[in-house]
């Protein structure tokens, strides 16, 4: 190992993480907030409304990433409409291209954990809660979702996880994050496996941090959830 070279290059990994996790934060997030109601719809008990955000799901979660990146930063440039619309100056930028894309894709993934948690809630709750008069919007704010939050945060965790991984794709539309750092790093000194190994390291480093905080959002929901009773 070139341990010189790699501390040299130091501050442009840094850099490229810390693109990666900007684009890791806007897609969780964002996906997070359009998954809750697309979640719900998809664990009610009417075929109607459960099929409204079928065909959304489907399609996400049937095609690869790396297709639906193209798609969007290949694909929408051929459109008139969109280049004379307001969206242009973003989806012209390679960051707003990736950050939407990755939203897009783990939107569908998240709601289908949303679906899976709500569905999971023992009905005797459920019940109790229209039993001491709460309406459907109420039941739902204060004891179908924050149960469902706990069951399914484990799942959740993982999919920002999968997201910190998947960001790598992001390199192959000129993004400099973790990977295309390391690339364009690697095209200057040729010290591919260093520079790799750099890399990984700083996946590994993002992901422990990551899976530690989740642990103690899991356990301050855990000790919440037990003084709420």
């Amino acid at each position: 190992m070139e341990w010189e070279v790699i501390f040299k290059w130091l501050p442009k990994f840094f850099q490229g993480a810390v693109l990666t996790l900007e684009l890791v934060g806007i897609a969780v997030a964002l996906g997070l907030i359009l998954a809750v109601p697309m979640g719900i719809a998809r664990a009610s008990k009417l075929w109607y409304v459960r099929s409204l955000p079928y065909g959304y799901i489907f399609f996400f979660r049937g095609t690869p990433l790396l297709v639906q990146l193209f798609l969007v930063y290949y694909g929408l440039a051929q459109f008139d409409a969109i280049r004379d619309s307001f969206m242009w100056p973003y989806l012209r930028n390679p960051f707003w291209c990736a950050a939407a894309t990755m939203t897009l894709h783990t939107t569908a993934y998240i709601a289908e954990i949303l679906r899976g948690a709500i569905q999971a809630i023992p009905p005797g709750e459920i019940e109790a809660a229209r039993a001491l008069g709460m309406s459907r919007t109420k039941a739902m704010l204060y004891i179908i979702l924050p149960r469902a939050a706990r069951i399914g945060l484990p799942a959740y965790s993982n999919e920002v996880i999968l997201m910190l991984k998947a960001s790598s794709l992001a390199s192959t539309v000129t993004l400099l994050e973790l990977t295309g750092m390391t690339r364009t790093i690697i095209a200057r000194n040729y010290l591919t496996v260093d520079m790799f190994f750099t890399a990984g390291v700083f996946y590994l480093v993002i992901s422990f941090l990551l899976v530690q905080a989740f642990k103690q959002v899991e356990r301050w929901m855990r000790v919440d959830a037990c003084q709420g009773r």
